[in-house]
């Protein structure tokens, strides 16, 4: 228990709050979404990377007594990481729509559980005390970094789009290769952050803020 000279009360630690159901729902299937997206680009980046399975394909099909070109090897190759960008991409799409029903949820919430009453909250916070200055600098940080999140989600959505409808679109080459350099580095933002929240979260919740992980499962 801390005390919070902003309300005047004693009260929990800032990061113990309450979240409505359709929240931690969106929270997990998004966490599952983006973990899902990025073994299948760990995976067709490494294990089923189309030209390193090349020499793979003509050494099983000699070992029966068949033989095939490069090109031939590459074409069979191909099929197996084709596969796992369908997956990629389906998962992207519903991405998209996590992402769109999180604007909706923010319209269907109560004033208080708002995400933008939250991050004005925060700084507010931080602003009118003077005690515990280390305390509420870090969970404005925390809910700031929140916002930087969902920029990211944004541009990996869009992006993504794009390449999934640019010859729809009719993007030029020029244009297809920087929407896909855009989405590749906002693929790294992300890696960090989550890795940045994940290992924050366990950390909090084995010291601070015991509670935090159960809380985003139950609600409490």
């Amino acid at each position: 228990m801390k005390k919070n000279s902003f309300s005047g009360d004693t009260v929990p630690s800032l990061f113990l709050q309450k979240h409505s159901a359709m929240i931690r729902t969106w929270h997990w299937l998004t966490f599952i979404i983006l973990s899902s997206s990025i073994i299948t680009v760990l995976l067709t980046s490494t294990l089923f990377n189309q030209r390193d399975n090349i020499v793979v394909v003509q050494n099983q099909l000699k070992a029966k007594g068949i033989t095939v070109t490069e090109d031939q090897a590459f074409s069979v190759s191909r099929e197996y990481e084709d596969k796992l960008w369908g997956v990629h991409k389906l998962l992207g799409y519903g991405l998209a729509f996590l992402l769109l029903s999180r604007v909706m949820i923010e319209f269907m919430h109560k004033p208080e559980e708002k995400f933008r009453t939250r991050m004005k909250n925060s700084f507010l916070l931080y602003k009118q005390n003077s005690e515990n200055k280390k305390e509420y600098r870090h969970y404005l940080i925390v809910k700031w970094s929140y916002l930087f999140f969902f920029v990211l989600l944004f541009l990996m959505v869009l992006t993504g789009l794009g390449l999934a409808f640019g010859r729809e679109l009719s993007f030029s080459r020029g244009l297809h290769n920087t929407v896909k350099e855009i989405h590749s580095i906002t693929q790294y933002f992300i890696y960090a952050f989550l890795l940045f929240h994940v290992g924050g979260v366990i950390i909090a919740d084995n010291t601070s803020d015991k509670g935090l992980v159960s809380g985003m499962i139950s609600g409490n």
